[in-house]
């Protein structure tokens, strides 16, 4: 079984920063993909960006050269780090992992239960 928790969130004024952390826990896997979707009121959830095992990233065009997506592979923790953010970014952000497991070489999908964003104008 996999744990994933999400981190970081809060609220942020229009044009500010904020980083999120997305933490995986359990044991007898290795995660093949790490990513961030989010999902305002209303509307549907929506990929922000996700990374790789091997380090390949894609985002979302609405956040191009503003946010990026890292991990440190030790910790199977990915971060999001937010800049330039605004008012119509504030929604619940989620954690998605994508993990094999060692034994079975079965694939898994992981949700983490989400953090709030709120960006004020």
């Amino acid at each position: 079984q996999v744990q994933v928790v999400e981190s970081g969130g809060g609220l942020a004024q229009a044009g500010g920063s904020m980083t999120l952390s997305c933490a995986a826990s359990g044991s007898g896997f290795s995660v093949n993909l790490m990513a961030w979707y989010r999902q305002a009121p209303g509307n549907h959830r929506s990929l922000v960006a996700f990374l790789t095992s091997d380090g390949r990233t894609t985002y979302a065009d609405t956040v191009k050269g503003r946010f990026t997506i890292s991990r440190d592979n030790a910790k199977n923790t990915a971060y999001l780090q937010m800049n330039s953010l605004k008012s119509e970014e504030t929604a619940v952000y989620y954690c998605n992992v994508v993990v094999t497991m060692t034994t079975s070489k079965t694939a898994y999908n992981y949700w983490g239960q989400g953090t709030q964003v709120t960006v004020s104008s």
